[in-house]
């Protein structure tokens, strides 16, 4: 054996097979690698970090990727390729979770790329490799020398008919209540997504700390391995120069001009302008001669000078940037129907974030096929966001989505796919479209709040309004003090140590997305930020409420109308039609659009078009084929074809029965020459339906019955006559 290796493992006592870990076997040039299996998932991650930092580099160049192969699962890729290629959507999803809560464990000086990539290469179907892709990496940090103040893992976490249930299969997740992955440390939560049904906070608390539980097992394991590995010692670096003097020069000189503009209310562009002039006119007091070093570490300590008089006005004075309190979330207002040519649309803006939402109402072949390599099916419902470079007064190419816009897309999503009619009640395939105009923090609720506009505006029966609010944190863990802030700014996003998004409904809470950048959150803090969450929520909804309070009565005169219609199994094929002659004939001949599928034992049938003149010629041409034949009825038929014996009438299309001879007319025929001709129509009354379906038509029950002639009486002789002689 050419290889030394290592394996612990994790029971979670789920009912699931326990999750191994093991090292030293594959990817052994790397700086780290670790492959998990759990039944037959099984995850290759791994982790290599350059040496030295990049001159004038003062963040952490991180990059996680996280790819699913195709031959996991026994599939190959579509496309013209047929190879794997970008990162779909939902593997950036996932790409994100664990960036999101690997990040905020590397030591603040550390600053040398780093790079941590995690492959799906072999899938049980029903073990979401999601939620075990964050314990791969961290375990794949932990067994190497890179520094990292970890480890931390991530668990998915459901409640199941009442009951909360740690990783649950893909199957039990249909029926699940709440929904949400989980990442901390063995000490703190950093990080928490996901989706639930109007949940109480209470509900949303009990279930983030029974996702700690788990955690903290999965964080014992990847330390056992890492002592079983030897990799203790991590590597020594210094990435991150340092001259006090220069720090107290800039402190003394520019902190209390900072705090003053901090202080002054000043709008977003204003405030940046007047920091960047007094940023400007210390660096010039240094000279032209000074080195990149110095340059470097000058523009670092005002940014540290930045970062403490804003967070300290919040803790000492309770004011921040923009003049507001804590608690009170800026100006909002909002208006509908903006678009007249869109099917629904809204305007939001609150502050100096701003969303211009549309709505598009689209038929089932709208819908959006999803082609991963564990997830495939379709989509019908779809949220995009957009956020373009004007929207923050920057200049920046136009390369289509990044990471940021498809997680903020996502989380909107989420939270108003949880008040979407269900059912036959939603026919559409709804996609909605929210383009940021504007921002200064939280424009992924802003799109919360437009997208539930421009729903209620297309006449879409929500089940409840949705809206959003994003709330910040600022601590000091010296003195103790800190502040929730509610509809925070873009700097106190940046300048803050939590942004928690919760989106929700009257009743409850739908969503949401938190990351913390500090080392600790008492539970007290989280309980008091998801009321302050309410308490701003439900503010946001009355405003909302002023603009539409309900759904339109009926769609806009110019958006397209979906006819369902639930009909019998046996008849699909008879709408289809031989080679799909059937339905293309009535698709072309209405121009609509029809659609059949066959879910639960029936049929499903939508018919789509763009006005109803159309819609009706459709339907009542499929409400003819799956029309059942009903003795003693009447109908109007066609003469299919002549038989010497009688014709073969069509009552209904593609439904045939036998007029016999016998029962054309009460005259008796001898020859059926002359009497009809093929195309001819006939009224027939049904008489009857064999065993093997064949009807019996009559159509001389239909027409007067001649009167019977009298016979001539014959002359009667008498009985006891006799012959006479």
């Amino acid at each position: 054996m050419s290889y030394n290796e290592k394996k612990v493992s994790i029971d979670l006592g789920n009912g699931l097979a326990p999750i191994e870990l093991s090292t030293g076997k594959l990817a052994k040039q790397a700086d780290g690698s670790v492959v998990l299996k759990q039944g037959d998932t099984m995850l290759l991650a791994t982790v290599v970090s350059a040496r030295e930092a990049k001159p004038g580099v003062d963040f952490l160049p991180l990059s996680v990727d996280y790819q699913e192969k195709y031959a996991s699962t026994g599939r190959i890729p579509g496309g013209f390729l047929r190879r794997e290629a970008r990162l779909s959507d939902y593997e950036v999803l996932i790409s994100r979770l664990v960036d999101r809560a690997l990040r905020p464990l590397f030591p603040e000086t550390y600053h040398a790329d780093t790079q941590v990539m995690i492959s799906l290469i072999s899938a049980d179907k029903d073990i979401m490799p999601d939620a075990l892709a964050g314990l791969a990496a961290s375990a794949a940090l932990a067994v190497s020398d890179i520094p990292f103040n970890g480890p931390i893992s991530e668990v998915r976490v459901a409640k199941i008919d009442g009951q909360l249930v740690l990783n649950p299969t893909l199957s039990q997740l249909e029926q699940a209540s709440l929904e949400y992955i989980v990442a901390g440390s063995a000490q703190d939560i950093v990080m928490v997504e996901g989706e639930s049904k109007e949940i109480s906070e209470a509900e949303m608390v009990e279930a983030i700390a029974f996702a700690h539980d788990a955690i903290k097992k999965q964080v014992a394991a990847q330390i056992e391995l890492a002592n079983l590995v030897g990799s203790s010692v991590k590597r020594e670096f210094n990435h991150e120069p340092s001259n006090l003097e220069l720090r107290d020069a800039v402190f003394a000189a520019t902190y209390d001009q900072v705090y003053a503009i901090a202080k002054s209310g000043s709008t977003k562009h204003e405030r940046a302008e007047k920091f960047s002039e007094i940023g400007k006119a210390f660096f010039e007091t240094l000279g032209e001669e000074i080195d990149e070093e110095t340059t470097f570490l000058a523009k670092k300590y005002y940014h540290d000078v930045q970062y403490d008089a804003v967070r300290n006005l919040v803790l000492d004075e309770g004011v921040r940037l923009d003049g507001r309190d804590v608690r009170t979330v800026r100006p909002i207002w909002s208006e509908v129907d903006y678009l007249p040519a869109a099917h629904g649309s809204a305007v939001f803006t609150r502050g100096e974030t701003q969303s211009l939402t549309s709505v598009t109402l689209g038929a089932k072949d709208d819908e959006q096929m999803i082609d991963g390599a564990f997830i495939h099916g379709y989509n019908k419902f779809i949220l995009h966001y957009n956020f373009p470079s004007f929207s923050v007064g920057e200049v920046r190419p136009n390369r289509g989505p990044g990471r940021r816009e498809v997680g903020h897309g996502n989380l909107a999503m989420r939270s108003l796919k949880q008040v979407l009619p269900e059912g036959t009640e939603n026919p559409y395939t709804i996609r909605v479209v929210s383009d940021i105009l504007e921002s200064n923090g939280s424009s992924s609720m802003a799109t919360v709040c437009a997208g539930t506009l421009a729903l209620l505006d297309a006449g879409v029966k929500l089940k409840a309004p949705v809206s959003g609010i994003a709330m910040g944190l600022i601590t000091d863990e010296k003195s103790g003090k800190y502040a929730i802030l509610s509809d925070i700014l873009g700097d106190e996003d940046h300048l803050g140590d939590m942004d928690f998004k919760v989106t929700g409904t009257e009743k409850g809470i739908v969503a949401c997305q938190m990351d913390l950048k500090i080392n600790g959150l008492k539970w007290e803090v989280l309980t008091q930020a998801l009321d302050q969450a309410k308490e701003a929520r439900l503010h946001i909804l009355n405003e909302m409420k002023k603009t539409i309070d309900a759904p339109r009565e009926d769609y806009k005169p110019h958006a397209p109308r979906i006819i369902s219609m639930t009909i019998d199994k046996e008849f699909i094929g008879a709408i289809i039609g031989p080679g799909g002659k059937i339905i293309q004939e009535m698709q072309r001949e209405t121009v609509s659009t029809i659609s059949i599928e066959e879910v639960d034992g029936k049929g499903i049938v939508q018919v789509f078009a763009d006005n109803k003149a159309a819609i009706d010629a459709a339907v009542s041409r499929i409400r003819a084929i799956v029309a059942k034949p009903e003795i003693g009825e009447i109908y109007e038929g066609k003469v299919k074809s002549i038989m010497p014996f009688g014709a073969f009438v069509e009552i209904m299309p593609g439904k045939d029965g036998l007029l016999h001879i016998s029962e054309i007319d009460w005259t008796r025929l001898e020859t059926m020459d002359g009497v009809f001709k093929e195309g001819d129509m006939v009224s027939v009354k049904l008489l009857d339906i064999d065993k093997q379906g064949k009807m019996k038509l009559s159509r001389k029950v239909l027409l007067p019955r001649p009167p019977r002639e009298d016979k001539p009486k014959q002359e009667q002789k008498p009985a006891n006559d006799a012959p006479k002689a």
